[in-house]
């Protein structure tokens, strides 16, 4: 009996509200968006500052930019399964 209580109750707790997901989503967004920006800019000074080391910088640029762009892809996808269940 207590078993079919417990699984009653868990799948009562996975159920997420897909309005919360979304602002979870959102928040969780704004960390990569931020990332990138600094990114970018830490390129761009370092390239005036140095212009030779120009090819070096884009290339650490966009490998850090697809490592911090995951997390924003991963935070939709945890988005989509919130909301489809």
């Amino acid at each position: 009996m207590s078993n079919i209580v417990l699984a009653e109750a868990a799948t009562q707790a996975v159920n997420i509200n897909p309005g919360l997901a979304a602002i979870g989503y959102g928040l969780g967004a704004i960390g990569p968006g931020i990332g990138v920006g600094l990114i970018f800019a830490a390129v761009i000074n370092g390239t005036a500052r140095q212009p030779e080391a120009q090819g070096k910088l884009q290339g650490i640029g966009f490998s850090t930019f697809v490592l911090t762009e995951v997390l924003a892809l991963i935070g939709i996808v945890i988005y989509f399964i919130a909301s489809a269940a």
